[in-house]
């Protein structure tokens, strides 16, 4: 087995959170869901979009089952579903980080060459530079600036290119198992779940909560 060199990093529900408020603008604040709903939700999406996209039925974008599942939960109108998708599509949205990342990101750093590979608008470095932490990592591969999304292997490979390594020296960490896990996986990469909704739980693969046992995982 190759000696681990550069650790690939996924943003949303990664690094960086979802900021509630402003993507349910459109929703009154006294409906918004708690956490504990929100990653509810999540954990169903989760299973029917990783089984959608896996058997080729994939009929929907990840956040237009979400945002399906969230207005049946509030009793809300199905109008306001593509303006919530687009709200959550905009990477400034994605603005909430978790105390203590930067000082993991920097410790992960000493060991590792670390690096970004993310679906999103062309717009998450100036995201991470607003939160703190772009200057952390060595590249950063938007799929808004290369055209083409996970899962598809040609991302993983331009990720690749830019931190000039090879697949088997790599490993990837996000929190979707059809895009993230199974993308990275199909590139060659060694791949682990970031499960903090606690998607996966019942399932035996790598996956860890926080950044502090992605540490540990790393030094197994």
């Amino acid at each position: 087995m190759s000696e681990r060199r550069v650790v690939f990093f996924d943003v949303g529900n990664t690094l960086l959170f979802p900021n509630r408020s402003r993507m349910l603008a459109p929703i009154a604040s006294d409906r918004h869901p708690t956490l504990e709903q929100w990653q509810a939700l999540e954990r169903k999406t989760k299973t029917e979009f990783d089984q959608s996209l896996q058997t080729g039925r994939m009929d929907h974008s990840f956040w237009w089952i979400f945002h399906t599942y969230l207005l049946q939960h509030l009793g809300e109108e199905a109008t306001i579903r593509d303006v919530l998708v687009e709200n959550t599509q905009n990477s400034g949205n994605w603005d909430q980080i978790l105390p203590g990342t930067r000082d993991a990101l920097r410790r992960i750093g000493r060991s590792f060459r670390i690096a970004v590979i993310s679906n999103a608008d062309g717009r998450i470095h100036e995201v991470l530079s607003r939160c703190g932490i772009a200057d952390c990592f060595r590249s950063i591969t938007d799929s808004g600036v290369i055209g083409v999304e996970k899962p598809r292997r040609e991302i993983f490979e331009a990720a690749l290119r830019a931190m000039n390594v090879r697949p088997e020296e790599s490993v990837y960490v996000g929190d979707v198992y059809s895009v993230d896990y199974l993308g990275a996986r199909n590139a060659g990469m060694d791949a682990v779940l970031f499960d903090v909704a606690g998607a996966y739980r019942d399932r035996d693969l790598p996956r860890v909560e926080s950044l502090e046992q992605l540490e540990c995982w790393l030094q197994s």
